[in-house]
């Protein structure tokens, strides 16, 4: 099977779709002739003309306006903005108008749009466009939330993402952007709610989101030999959260960690840590659960204090040995 990037996955699920339903556009800053912040778009406006590759103003509060109005009328937008950390700019749109409207009218009105947000750190961009801020997405009630980890499964959850009649905040981390694996040319959907598990293991259950999923299973490695065998889940969406693959990992391997880039203080790891506690198999942990987050620090623009301020693979084998109690 051929192996493309997740940036080119993303592009290959887009494009497919708008092939596919007239309905589906894309709209955002830069997006047409410059192809995107990270080229993720280029070569679309070739294909699909400026209609529906719809270059827009600098106004993330504009920009979400329109996404959000098109989509309440039946059209089926994906908007781009250009760093997840804008988002901030088009919050009343997002969560007092896309996330509200479907419930107040009753299910009579959908809004049928996809929110890509490239995010995390470890590319230099600094305080104000490195953060992590999917866990106050997740906090509203009416917006879906997904974060892939790998080119398969942001093509299947973007094809998945799109065709749901909610609207839908799709985290792209900028470093998974070059990074390759299979992935079929042909149509696949990967339901919202779906979690997979990466690697099986007996000690030790690591649920870890986006870039961390690739750190947890280097760990998980090297892990191995010292005769500790880890199991990695990754959530895949986090809104709706398949609970069920991880309760049933963490009642098999009776240790868990979680490890997400966000800082720790508030992050969605600490949801997962609640559910955990809160259920039936709190009574099969053999020791206490343990999270891995960021430092409560802006993101650094020095490449070294930018690395250090969030969990990085030799963080997780030493919680990991903690688990362990080595």
């Amino acid at each position: 099977m051929r192996e493309i990037t997740y940036l080119e996955a993303i592009r290959e699920s887009m494009s497919q779709e708008m092939r596919k339903d007239e309905d589906v556009f894309i709209l955002g800053e830069d997006i047409g002739i410059y192809g995107g912040a990270f080229g993720l778009t280029n070569g679309m406006i070739e294909e699909f003309g400026p209609e529906r590759v719809r270059n827009t103003p600098i106004s993330e509060a504009a920009i979400s306006g329109c996404a959000v109005g098109a989509a309440m009328t039946g059209m089926r937008p994906i908007l781009e903005l250009q760093f997840s950390d804008f988002i901030m700019i088009a919050m009343d749109n997002i969560v007092n108008q896309a996330a509200k409207t479907r419930y107040m009218y009753g299910g009579k009105a959908q809004v049928p749009v996809v929110i890509r947000l490239p995010g995390g750190s470890g590319a230099g961009f600094a305080a104000q466009h490195s953060q992590s801020l999917e866990a106050w997405m997740t906090h509203v009630p009416g917006l879906k939330v997904v974060q892939p980890s790998n080119a398969y499964d942001a093509k299947g959850l973007m094809k998945a993402a799109i065709r749901d009649n909610n609207p839908v905040l799709f985290y792209e981390h900028k470093l998974l952007y070059g990074t390759k694996c299979e992935v079929p040319e042909e149509d696949y959907e990967i339901p919202l709610g779906q979690a997979d598990i990466k690697k099986e293991g007996s000690d030790i259950t690591i649920v870890a989101t986006a870039i961390m999923v690739n750190k947890a299973l280097e760990a998980a490695e090297e892990l191995e030999k010292e005769g500790i065998s880890v199991e990695v889940i990754d959530p895949r969406t986090l809104v709706p959260l398949d609970t069920e693959t991880i309760l049933q990992s963490v009642k098999k391997t009776s240790r868990v960690l979680v490890v997400y880039e966000a800082v720790k203080r508030g992050g969605y790891g600490a949801e997962i840590v609640s559910m955990i506690a809160e259920s039936d198999v709190f009574d099969y942990l053999d020791a206490p659960i343990r999270r891995l987050g960021g430092l409560a620090t802006p993101i650094p623009y020095n490449p070294t204090l930018e690395k250090a301020a969030i969990p990085q693979m030799d963080d997780i084998i030493a919680e990991c040995r903690k688990l362990m109690n080595k």
